[in-house]
């Protein structure tokens, strides 16, 4: 697996509420949730990616007021 570093300020964790562990998960489901609606990946792909279920996935996609089907 690969490796990405990014340097954010401390604010950027405070402006979540979240400890760098969750905005970096936060990241990367928001993501994967934005390539799937762009139709740039598919439910099974974001997911893998996203380190989630394709059902976690989907609960995601509700949650986020992302449309499941395309």
């Amino acid at each position: 697996m690969t490796t990405i570093s990014y340097e954010l300020p401390p604010s950027a964790f405070a402006a979540l509420h979240l400890s760098p562990k969750e905005f970096a998960r936060e990241m990367r489901v928001a993501a994967c949730v934005q390539w799937y609606a762009q139709g740039l990946v598919s439910q099974e792909r974001a997911a893998e990616i996203a380190g989630l279920s394709r059902t976690e996935f989907i609960e995601e996609l509700f949650r986020r007021r992302v449309p499941a089907c395309r």
